[in-house]
């Protein structure tokens, strides 16, 4: 055999050697038996992107169920809606804790985490239907069984995560106030979001928004510009990279001792949607912040906002219980990849170096910080 084809196939062999060797790295690390809840209730489709991620992050750091020391299954070991075969009937099922289920639930669980209580919506549901900002609510919103859930999960000093849109429409007002007094958090209603392109004859635009700026304005909708909309119920504001941005992605700044106990990036950028809230005495983890100009923060200041927010808070006493001002969990990572121990590293393929790869996002900050804060959490429990 000739050389250089003997150098060809040791290199290919290597190749191909590389994921068994750290599929079988990954299998062997300890399990870490811990009971989860999880609370999804925008499934619109079967791919569960409103916590897929979430679970990602439980199997590649080994997490199992208590019961049956098996990794979390993102198909159906959560509550909430749930997309039903055959799919193209458009039936649906949900997964509900009852309240008979709270007397023994949170004691049995280890921890909770809320990922997405928006809902699903008849437009989202069923195919060719207009899109609008809202209509007919299939399910969704926090109730109070999910309130009664959350005090019970506080009151044993257990872990509990809820994510951005846990105190906004859908959910009802009354609940929305009883569980912002259970956090300790004030929301004025104004939630946000990131645009690649602000115009509107581009795919997957939310063109209701320009229904909302022409009736407060008195004007047309002439951005064409990426930049960010901000908006509540009945206000809408836009900052256009050029004229209220200098640029246009919102960042994710973090405490620099977060930073070295969690492995968490200094900044990165974010797409998703976000809400605007007032921590008070909450510990603030990381700060989002919008590069705006002169202009834009005359405009945000006009409505009693600023540049600079919450993006995760920690109740500062037990420090178990967390809120993220984002959509951090909708991301489509591939689950399969999460079997491979060390996979994060394989840069330039999950994501690249360009600070606005917003791919980044979830290799860089949600990951470390998940598994982060489950495992001081696994952690202290074992200590016990």
């Amino acid at each position: 055999m000739k050389k250089p084809l003997l150098i060809v196939i040791i290199i290919l062999a290597v190749i191909l050697a590389l994921p068994v060797i750290n599929l079988i790295r990954w299998s062997s690390q300890t399990k870490k038996p811990m009971g989860i809840i999880i609370v999804d209730k925008t499934v619109p489709t079967p791919q569960r992107v409103k916590h897929k991620s979430f679970n990602w992050v439980l199997t590649n750091n080994r997490f199992v169920k208590k019961d049956k020391n098996k990794s979390y299954s993102f198909r159906t070991d959560y509550f909430g809606f749930v997309p039903t075969r055959p799919l193209k009937e458009r039936q649906w099922d949900r997964n509900e804790y009852r309240l008979a289920d709270l007397a023994d639930l949170p004691e049995q669980a280890d921890a909770l985490y809320i990922t997405d209580t928006y809902g699903v919506f008849f437009n989202d549901w069923y195919q060719g239907v207009k899109k609008s900002r809202t209509s007919t609510k299939l399910y969704g919103g926090l109730n109070n069984n999910d309130n009664l859930l959350i005090k019970e999960m506080k009151d044993r000093n257990k872990l509990i995560i809820l994510e951005y849109n846990s105190f906004d429409y859908p959910t009802a007002e009354f609940e929305s106030y009883r569980i912002q007094e259970r956090l300790n958090i004030k929301f004025n209603g104004w939630t946000g979001k990131y645009f690649s392109s602000l115009d509107t004859t581009k795919p997957g635009f939310p063109i209701w928004m320009t229904s909302m700026y022409r009736k407060q304005y008195r004007k047309p909708w002439n951005f064409v510009k990426p930049g960010i909309v901000i908006l509540n119920q009945r206000q809408i504001l836009i900052l256009e990279e050029g004229t209220q941005l200098k640029s246009s992605l919102p960042v994710i700044v973090t405490d620099s001792a977060y930073c070295s106990k969690w492995d968490l990036p200094p900044s990165i950028t974010f797409d998703n949607w976000f809400d605007i809230i007032d921590p008070l005495d909450n510990n603030v983890i990381s700060n989002f912040k919008l590069e705006t100009t002169s202009t834009g923060d005359t405009l945000l200041s006009d409505y009693g906002l600023d540049n600079l927010f919450p993006a995760v808070i920690q109740e500062p006493a037990a420090q178990r219980t967390y809120y993220f001002s984002g959509d951090f969990t909708n991301t489509d990572v591939p689950i399969w990849t999460s079997k491979f121990f060390g996979v994060e590293k394989l840069k330039g393929i999950l994501y690249s170096k360009k600070a606005d790869d917003t791919r980044r996002f979830f290799w860089l900050y949600y990951r470390p910080l998940i598994k982060g804060i489950f495992n001081d959490y696994y952690n202290s429990l074992s200590s016990k």
